[in-house]
């Protein structure tokens, strides 16, 4: 099997880590990643949240301990990873499990820890519940697992879903939005809506955003993240299939809530998904932090001590 690809310089600090650009083949394309630090042990596996991108870790990667590596993925149909083909749905809290799967054996790693954001500490939860011998822990933050919708909304919106899809999978690339990169800020600041500040989506937008085409014939930046993830809210969860997953866990588990954080449809889920986790899991840290939905993005101080502790022990 031949090696990712990767890029950037290397650092004789042992403290600071080195951060490579990587790219892990899939049988659509290529799923792309930030390596940070070393290249011969086994890394965390970091993964964002929905429409977010590996760039979500910017922040938090060097305050944790530089002897850990930690691999952040974007995840399919964000960043610089491959867009799913025409004609396949991104059903987002399933397909995770399968592609961390696919990383595991790439890499043939072993009793892995993983790190998550929102969908990401969903897809964190959904791996260790799936391959309960072969997680060693996950840290989850701001999510206790996948988002439990009300089903009279879900059953209400699914016709208006389904015709999106196929709306954003025949668009023509000339009918792609481009912006400039002010006007491209500020419209992501304002759908976080409170949840992320201006240097925030400034670091997102690394790798969110890109350059348009010149066949676009248009000046200016379009989103990199693949339209149809808007419409990626089919295959939700019940609160019973949640709380069954739940049961099979055996991990060590670190959940960071975040004050105020995310506001659920159901948000007696979480706590009930704790309270469940604390009779299975090998080990739960649960801890209340002050802080938006991003605050491992915004405000990284935070929770670091927490994350760091959590790793090394």
């Amino acid at each position: 099997m031949s090696e990712p690809t990767t890029s950037n310089g290397t650092s004789s600090d042992p403290t600071v880590r080195n951060i490579e650009e990587i790219e892990i083949p899939v049988p659509w394309g290529v799923v792309a990643g930030k390596w940070w630090g070393s290249r011969v042990q086994q890394p965390v596996l970091a993964l964002h949240g929905w429409q977010d991108n590996a760039g979500t870790f910017d922040r938090l990667c060097p305050l944790l301990p530089p002897e850990i590596p930690i691999l952040a993925i974007d995840l399919p149909g964000h960043g610089k990873s491959s867009h799913y083909p025409k004609g396949m749905h991104y059903f987002i809290f399933w397909d995770g499990i399968t592609l961390i799967r696919r990383i595991v054996k790439y890499y043939g790693w072993t009793k892995i820890t993983l790190l998550g954001h929102s969908l990401g500490g969903a897809l964190s939860f959904m791996y260790a519940a799936s391959f309960p011998d072969e997680v060693d822990r996950f840290i989850s933050i701001d999510i206790a697992g996948p988002t439990v919708r009300d089903h009279h909304k879900t059953a209400a919106s699914t016709g208006d879903c389904i015709d999106k899809f196929l709306h954003y999978e025949t668009l023509p690339e000339s009918k792609m939005p481009c912006y400039g990169y002010d006007e491209m800020i500020d419209l992501v600041l304002a759908a976080y809506d409170g949840s992320v500040d201006y240097d925030s989506v400034e670091v997102l937008m690394r790798r969110g955003m890109g350059l348009a085409p010149a066949h676009f014939n248009k000046e200016g930046y379009h989103f990199a993240r693949d339209l149809r993830l808007k419409v990626a809210l089919l295959g939700m969860f019940s609160m019973e299939q949640v709380l069954a997953y739940a049961e099979r866990i055996k991990c060590k588990v670190l959940n960071i809530r975040a004050d105020p954080g995310m506001k659920f449809d159901n948000p007696e889920v979480y706590a009930n998904v704790m309270e469940v986790l604390k009779r299975t899991a090998s080990k739960v840290v649960y801890y209340e932090i002050p802080g938006s939905h991003h605050l491992h993005l915004v405000t990284p101080d935070r929770v670091s001590k927490q994350i760091s502790e959590f790793l090394v022990e």
